[in-house]
């Protein structure tokens, strides 16, 4: 998956004889036409899907007629770089697999950004390969920090569903929240005050505060020029929603309730300019506990991406700053490293090691168990070299190119054991578990695993 699109037009996407090596293109957003046979996959409503056909008879008549029969176009260049680093024939890894491209649509006014988009084109993916009868290995470079981050949105959820169907396996890169402030976290007994820096020209913002259910704390929010409005959330049993207004800014609080799948409560903190820009300056948010059993908290704001520099948190937390759906189980999660200074990349989204203490059976000594670990590993991330829509070459950094390294690398493992016969099983959780073994040391990371890194940096050699 793409996301942003792809030229399909550069020698990168072509075979030896020029012909495509796409199989599907699906354009979420491309207007429908029956008549001209632009018709969506079936069992879908949305955009349109352009065949390997229509991609090789589009090539056939050069790039401006070529683009009016298949309308596909990458603006960003995103999409474009994350294939070829993934499968190019010039750049890429797995530079014989076949590609399926999706270019995600438009998020509705009110929706949460591309999730359901992402949902169907994964869905369209995996389905796709069981029809064809071979492995998918998918790319996602796409995250978002809505979400308690512990794997049960229905996002990550779907994510973990969909990697078990067919024989394929989901990488995901790990995100570029590591060092953006936009997450705090720790425990609170007594009342603590959660500095916030808005900067200027912030057009809106929102808030997520998530705690255990059982934890029950009230909320006090106060703007910079020290206009106060309490939340009393302790003793709001019916009313989940309430409007506020603090100098120039209007707040939305919607108090969330545990869901089926999720048992984290979630007050969630939406600011609103009156005029064009919320307020700017040092905000704070207090969190007065009334009955705390943990006391835990996380706070979160919205992507890097989507808020202004210099707002974000005067003392962040990095760890547990992962994108979603990158903190989905069963999805390979990739951060990044430097492969100049052979390093940690600390824009990298960090995730978490869970462990379980205890004396071990096997040694006198006291022991930890790991249990959990995301990321599982990094792949080359800063300034990795890429084509770009209608030629041309550009530096980019972002797990959003560490994580096509680990794809392309699935790729060619998933041909060596399903398509050559050496190991029919090679694929999900055995693939992620030859990636784990095969990954190497990191310098600068004292131990493994660890929050930054995983296990380590990615070895094809070593994995296969």
């Amino acid at each position: 998956m793409t996301g942003e699109g792809i030229d399909y037009f550069l020698p990168e996407f072509r075979d030896a004889d020029g012909q495509t090596r796409i199989l599907a293109i699906w354009d979420q957003s491309a207007a429908q036409d029956a008549q001209a046979g632009l018709l969506p996959p079936q069992g879908y409503k949305d955009g349109v899907l352009y065949t390997r056909e229509m991609i090789n008879e589009a090539l056939s008549l050069g790039r401006e007629n070529g683009q009016a029969r298949v309308p596909v176009f990458d603006y960003s260049g995103h999409g474009t770089a994350v294939a070829a680093v993934a499968a190019g024939r010039e750049s890429g890894v797995a530079v014989n697999a076949d590609i399926v491209a999706v270019k995600l649509g438009a998020a509705p006014d009110g929706g949460f950004p591309r999730t359901t988009q992402l949902m169907r084109g994964v869905d369209f993916c995996v389905k796709l390969g069981v029809e064809l009868n071979r492995p998918v290995a998918l790319n996602i470079s796409f995250g978002n920090t809505y979400g308690d981050h512990q794997g049960n949105s229905l996002l990550e959820r779907f994510t973990d569903n969909a990697s078990e169907i067919g024989r394929s396996v989901i990488v995901v890169g790990s995100g570029n929240e590591g060092a953006s402030n936009g997450h705090t976290a720790g425990v609170v007994f007594e009342e603590r005050a959660v500095e916030l820096s808005v900067a200027e020209y912030e057009t809106g913002l929102s808030i997520q505060l998530w705690k255990y259910a059982q934890d029950v704390m009230n909320v006090t929010l106060v703007s910079p020029s020290g206009e106060s409005v309490f939340l009393d959330i302790a003793g709001r049993e019916t009313e989940r929603t309430l409007r506020r207004t603090l100098e120039n800014t209007t707040l939305l609080c919607y108090l969330g309730e545990p869901l089926p799948y999720s048992a984290a409560q979630e007050i969630f903190i939406d600011m609103i300019p009156e005029n064009s820009y919320i307020d700017s300056g040092v905000w704070r948010v207090v969190l007065s506990p009334v009955s705390v059993v943990t006391g835990e908290y996380r706070l979160y704001l919205p992507s890097y991406a989507a808020r202004n520099r210099g707002t974000g948190f005067f003392l962040p937390t990095p760890e547990m700053t992962l994108t979603i759906p990158s903190t989905s189980r069963r999805a390979v999660t990739v951060g990044a490293y430097d492969v100049t200074l052979n390093s940690y990349a600390d824009f990298s989204g960090r995730g978490y090691v869970y462990r379980y203490d205890g004396a071990r059976s096997d040694t006198a000594q006291g022991g930890q168990i790991v249990a959990d670990v995301k990321p599982e590993l990094v792949a080359p991330g800063v300034s990795i070299t890429v084509p770009m829509p209608n030629g041309g070459y550009e530096q980019v950094s972002g797990t959003s190119f560490a994580a096509p390294f680990v794809t392309g690398s699935a790729a060619l493992m998933m041909e060596w054991g399903i398509v050559r016969g050496n190991d029919r099983f090679l694929y999900g959780e055995r693939l992620k578990a030859l990636l784990i073994k095969g990954a190497a040391a990191l310098p600068g990371v004292p131990g493994r695993p660890d929050p930054r890194a995983g296990w380590g940096k990615l070895c094809l050699r070593s994995s296969i």
